[in-house]
């Protein structure tokens, strides 16, 4: 593990000294396709000695491994000028354009990777640092694979405070406990719509490969266990993860899950599990909002995410995922939303997170909600499925006040919840609601403890009156600066 850890030290290293790259995103990028084709082309060799007929997808100009050619995995290969050359204005458009007419799905995954990615670097002395370090790497030796796969957390977690690109990471700790509270059983089906860096999809990988105990358990695995991610980076990033978690052909769809009318999704779609982290806070692109039932109709992607997912859910599915408080009140269409969710699904559980948790990317308040499906699509009865909510308030650990880039939050501090889950108690930081509260409250969910009192400060007279005295100052302040800037 030092050993791999040196080498991806070494490659930042290079990387912060080459012009073309600039900030974490675009490093992460250049790093993940060069991650991805050397994963890939290792994989490749295991294939070929373990099928005499297996055929690697890509050609042998552009194949990593220096027995089928020279430009990466020859230490002493091409370098400088032609090695840039090369992989602009051959590598790059030679696998852009693989053939996928075979349906060949390993192809076409190499295609998709390279059609959304790019090569940032403008040195190919620098390039062929890169490709160096990275042959010090042998993926096909378990050992490598699996202390890299460790390694590579980290590096998926640098997407967080990497602008907009932390959309894509759902922090670990929060994925391992949503997987663990869901408990997938082999032979499910099982979905995240937005994968992001496939972190749901590792978590339910490795639950279900201590199942898998035969050649056919293991193949079902990989086409059972399914992601959606339309954004090329986090696409890249994900197929990389699940081919460190021993998955040969990732079941990703490179593809945005808004972007046909609900109604064409049929019970053939229909999953039993969904384990998301939808993208909150943005705007629908494509006016895909139009593939969704008029009532239903809206620009923000967490809303129509949450319709979707209730849509594609088995009747008897079960759901876990995450959802800013704006989803969570509001009237109008929300409300309605909200109102299908209540009537459609049995939301057992509402699990409240700090607002620090998805830090640096974002500083909204999160919740976990733990719904099963009760009533299909087509039912028209109004009973609600869910008759009550449970509530809990995670709380940091004494002495934490924000959890941050240095200090994230650990699957430790779930340990209370999961002792919880089974022998529900009402407490200062655990409630249930009834759905005839909810009704009475126009289906908004974002309800407060009610078995915990409110604080009440008492001040003296004295403590009022510096209140008041400081309040004035910065009224009369204020009042200044606005007469100073009308002169």
């Amino acid at each position: 593990m030092s050993n791999i850890s040196g080498v991806i030290a070494s490659i930042r290293t290079i990387m912060w000294q080459d012009t073309g790259l600039n900030g974490d995103a675009q490093r992460i990028e250049q790093l993940g396709w060069m991650l991805f084709l050397k994963i890939f082309s290792d994989k490749d060799l295991e294939l070929e000695l373990m099928d005499a007929e297996y055929k690697s997808p890509i050609p042998a100009e552009f194949h990593w491994v220096k027995e089928k050619g020279n430009w990466a995995g020859d230490d002493e290969g091409m370098t400088g000028d032609i090695l840039l050359e090369f992989i602009d204005r051959k590598l790059f458009p030679a696998l852009r354009n693989l053939d996928v007419s075979t349906g060949n799905k390993r192809a076409l995954i190499v295609r998709e990777v390279f059609e959304g990615n790019n090569n940032y670097m403008k040195s190919g002395i620098n390039i062929r640092k890169v490709l160096n370090k990275l042959n010090e790497i042998d993926f096909n030796v378990a050992k490598d694979r699996h202390a890299f796969g460790e390694l590579y957390e980290s590096i998926l977690k640098e997407l967080q405070s990497a602008g907009k690109s932390g959309e894509f990471y759902t922090p670990r700790a929060v994925t391992q406990f949503i997987t663990y509270i869901i408990n997938p059983k082999e032979g499910e089906k099982i979905l995240d719509p937005a994968c992001g860096t496939g972190g749901f999809l590792t978590c339910v990988i490795e639950i279900l490969k201590k199942q898998a105990n035969s050649v056919e358990a293991r193949k079902a695995l990989q086409e059972n266990v399914e992601g959606w991610e339309y954004k090329p980076l986090p696409y890249l990033l994900a197929t990389t993860n699940l081919i460190l978690h021993d998955i040969e052909v990732p079941n990703i769809r490179f593809g945005d899950a808004l972007d046909q009318p609900l109604s064409t999704f049929i019970e053939k779609d229909r999953v039993d599990i969904i384990l998301a982290n939808p993208p909150f806070g943005g705007i629908v692109a494509n006016n895909n909002e139009k593939n969704f039932p008029q009532t239903f109709r809206t620009k923000e992607s967490a809303d129509l995410f949450l319709i979707l997912i209730i849509h594609l859910l088995k009747q008897g599915g079960r759901a876990g995922i995450v959802l800013p408080d704006g989803s969570l009140t509001g009237d109008g269409l929300k409300q309605r939303i909200r109102e299908k969710l209540l009537k459609d699904c049995n939301l057992h559980t509402i699990i409240r997170l700090p607002n620090s948790v998805f830090q640096p990317y974002a500083t909204v308040a999160t919740n976990l909600l733990f719904f099963d499906k009760v009533k299909s699509t087509n039912s028209e009865s109004d009973d609600f499925a869910t008759k009550e909510v449970w509530y809990y308030q995670h709380r940091m650990l004494e002495g934490v006040k924000a959890y941050s880039k240095t200090r994230p939050i650990k699957i430790e501090e779930f340990n209370p919840i999961k002792k919880w889950w089974n022998n529900r108690e009402e407490s200062e930081i655990s409630w249930k609601v009834s759905i005839d509260t909810i009704i009475e409250r126009d289906y908004d969910l974002d309800i407060k403890n009610p078995t915990k009192q409110e604080e009440v400060l008492e001040y003296s007279s004295k403590e009022l009156m510096q209140m008041l005295e400081k309040s004035f100052g910065k009224s009369n302040s204020l009042l200044s600066q606005l007469k100073e800037a009308v002169k």
